[in-house]
């Protein structure tokens, strides 16, 4: 026994995690189902490297220092637990089982209590930054066993993304299937952010004839503002992208959008959860729309576009955009922490939300400049009840909001869906207000199923019923939310 963790799964992400790994002077042990994998990696990026491999569980789980750290790297679902399953029998009481993929959190806590009481100590590791950063620094997520983390710790702070100040992205974050959770949250912010930044490319191209030479150089300076991302970094590379024939790659690309569902996840766990998750369910369904490409050609035979050109010059109409993206970016990440805020009261996971953003200023796909501030409100006021009342986040929603509303404005006249943009100052609007409509919607509700309302002159809490016909008689209904 001689290796500080194992891994199990040698794709992309588990190869270079592996290599990461070693790099920081830890001995890994490897295995993968298909055997001849080990062997090819062994011979290949992993020679010379304190990487050792075994052709079967038994063997590969016989060369682990106790407590044994086995780490998965597989598919999510039914492949994570037929492993653990073969794991077992080699396994003893204090043994640690990480989950490193994208697994649904329901599952990890699942996985938690069962391996709990077999004594074995599970955890659900949420791991961003794609192939490089798993082989240079990603952005981790642990949670699970708390038993298991000092064991893990120094592992995972040593392969993890550093921020500016030095301090690793990884941190623990709760137990059961917290860690999955904020992953999971995580990647519903990284759909809404793509969504945006896409809606802001269509604005400028369609809307106001942007080449795409101007496209990069626009991308370029916004990233040296506020705006400050990798996502940004990277659209502005892909602009400059040519085909072999010369013409712009993101020309000759389908509009036909892919989805693996953890977007969707969130936006149901919103839902079940009764949180106002509006940008990211929005994210989520303009793939769906995207997906019915030969519907849309068909539909577009039907409809004119506005001919609307719009008067603001182009360094103006990119100005307001940026401003906007900025506002919805804040709003996006207001409501992802709104909905963590919500799941950490319910299961008790007590999240730190100033560490978490923390782990997102570097090594993950949504790293970006912006997560510091984010920080910043949290350390400062650790139970914040949404980042819109934080005193620099009103500030910078004070400062774009015209902008805001004016390119939501003109990208109406345009007729370019903007349904991000759209839903962000929509919601923004809605939770700046006082009062609302919905007294009307509990009149209805009311009128038609004796649903009861509460009133602006009595206590919360105390509910009554109209008669509002004079014919519907006085017995209420039960009163409850979903």
């Amino acid at each position: 026994m001689h290796a500080d963790i194992g891994l199990i799964g040698l794709a992309v992400m588990g190869q270079n995690l592996v290599l990461n790994m070693a790099d920081h002077k830890y001995t890994v042990a490897v295995f993968n189902r298909t055997v001849s994998k080990i062997d090819e990696f062994l011979a290949g990026p992993a020679k010379g490297k304190s990487i050792v491999g075994a052709h079967d569980v038994k063997g590969f789980v016989a060369l682990l220092k106790l407590p044994r750290r086995v780490m998965l790297m597989v598919k999510a679902g039914d492949p994570v637990d037929e492993l653990i399953a073969e794991l077992l029998p080699y396994l003893d009481k204090g043994d640690i089982i990480i989950d490193g993929g994208n697994s649904h959190f329901p599952d990890t806590q699942r996985r938690y209590e069962d391996l709990r009481a077999k004594g074995i100590l599970f955890m659900g590791a949420g791991i961003s930054g794609g192939e490089e950063g798993a082989r240079h620094g990603p952005s981790i997520m642990p949670g699970g066993n708390p038993d298991a983390w000092p064991h893990v710790k120094p592992i995972f702070q040593a392969i993890a993304a550093k921020s500016e100040d030095g301090a690793p992205c990884c941190d623990w974050v709760g137990e059961g299937g917290a860690g999955h959770y904020v992953k999971m949250v995580h990647n519903g912010i990284e759909y809404g952010d793509m969504q945006l930044i896409s809606e802001a490319f269509d604005l400028l191209r369609k809307g106001a004839r942007f080449t795409f030479a101007e496209l990069a150089k626009a991308f370029s300076d916004w990233n040296k503002g506020p705006l400050d991302s990798y996502l940004i970094e990277i659209t502005a590379d892909i602009f400059t992208k040519m085909d072999t024939d010369g013409k712009p790659l993101l020309e000759k690309i389908l509009d036909a959008a892919g989805q693996k569902g953890t977007g969707k996840w969130t936006g149901i766990d919103a839902l079940d959860r009764g949180m106002p998750l509006t940008l990211i369910g929005e994210a989520v369904f303009a793939r769906c729309l995207s997906a019915l490409k030969e519907e849309r050609v068909a539909a577009s035979r039907f409809y004119t576009a506005p001919s609307y050109t719009t008067s603001m010059p182009k360094p103006q109409l990119s100005e307001a955009i940026a401003s906007a993206l900025y506002a919805s970016k804040i709003i996006s990440y207001a409501q992802g922490f709104m909905l963590m805020r919500k799941a950490s009261e319910e299961n008790k996971w007590k999240l730190n939300f100033g560490s978490i953003a923390l782990m997102w200023r570097g090594g993950c796909i949504i790293r970006s400049k912006f997560l510091g501030k984010i920080k910043e409100a949290y350390d400062k006021t650790p139970n914040l009840a949404s980042l819109l009342v934080d005193p620099f986040f009103v500030k910078e929603i004070t400062r774009c909001e015209s902008s805001w509303r004016k390119t939501v404005a003109e990208g109406a006249f345009m007729g370019v869906p903007l349904p991000c943009f759209s839903t962000a100052l929509s919601f923004f609007d809605g939770y700046r207000s006082e009062r609302l409509p919905a007294n009307l919607l509990q009149a209805q509700r009311d009128y038609f199923g004796a649903h009861t309302y509460e009133r602006v002159d009595k206590p919360r809490g105390q509910f009554f019923h109209t008669n509002w016909t004079g014919t519907g008689g006085s017995v209420s209904s039960s009163s409850y939310n979903v």
